[in-house]
């Protein structure tokens, strides 16, 4: 079996690596734990990864707006080591504060190939700050990697700046490309359509989450990573009352967070 070697970002604010890498691993990779200096100075190479993971957190406190100074970084020191990451055909995922900083790169959502230009902002929540789980209706016809089969699950937020925006043709674009990964879905499974707090953040067309046309590169506001267990959900003990009245045991097997990264590293092992 190939070993998928996972980059996880971490340092200046970034504060849910441990979680990331702990996902990458429980779904088959070898996570590493990079601070982002190693990676400007040299001593860790991109290249020597399959994987790379832009994890959630505050970098540089989002004193400039969040994700700001983590991509003006990256994009001075190794801008072109990450479009040859991408030309290489290997996978790069952002969640949450790091959706914000594949926005900012440009990387997301690459429209007409370009890795390099912004179009789409990600900006203050509408409703203040949230902290909470919200319910995601999964693109079945988007090329993404990460979300193959998945469906409708359920994935906690905590930010406020998540509220996805563009201009009109952008956005159209992207919904026409079936580049709309995730959108925020109410109960029932259908979706938002703007109502709060189903959409928790006014984000246009309940975007959650966006690709690039290839499906490789992933960004997210929702924390997969987070439901790594059956007991992170907040309804995991009504879930296990259920079971107790079935008369079978509470399932504790992969959780949908963990799918979402096994469907990237499967999809390693099939193209590497």
């Amino acid at each position: 079996m190939k070993d998928v070697k996972a980059l996880i970002i971490t340092g200046f604010g970034l504060n849910c690596d441990n979680e990331t890498a702990h996902a990458f691993e429980l779904a088959g990779a070898q996570p590493h734990r990079v601070h982002i200096n190693e990676l400007i100075s040299g001593e860790v190479s991109l290249a020597d990864f399959h994987i790379l993971a832009f994890g959630g957190g505050f970098s540089w406190g989002d004193d400039h707006g969040a994700g700001v100074i983590l991509a003006l970084k990256l994009k001075k020191h190794i801008g072109k080591d990450l479009l040859q990451f991408i030309e290489d055909g290997k996978l790069i995922i952002g969640i949450c504060n790091g959706f914000q900083a594949l926005a900012n790169l440009g990387l997301l959502p690459g429209l007409n190939g370009s890795y390099t230009d912004r179009s789409v902002s990600i900006t203050y929540n509408d409703t203040g700050f949230r902290d909470h789980w919200v319910k995601l209706a999964a693109n079945e016809n988007s090329p993404c990697v990460f979300t193959k089969e998945l469906g409708v699950v359920d994935y906690p937020i905590r930010h406020g700046e998540g509220k996805v925006i563009a201009d009109a043709d952008v956005i159209k674009g992207l919904v026409e490309n079936n580049q709309v990964v995730f959108q925020y879905a109410k109960e029932d499974g259908s979706v938002a359509q703007g109502e709060f707090p189903a959409n928790p953040n006014g984000s246009l067309e309940d975007i959650a989450g966006i690709c690039d046309a290839t499906g490789r590169i992933f960004g997210l506001m929702p924390h997969p990573e987070a439901f790594n267990h059956v007991t992170n959900h907040p309804d995991w003990t009504r879930m296990r009352e259920q079971a107790r009245r079935e008369g079978r045991p509470l399932d504790t097997g992969e959780t949908v967070g963990i799918k979402l990264f096994r469907n990237g590293v499967e999809y390693i092992r099939d193209h590497f």
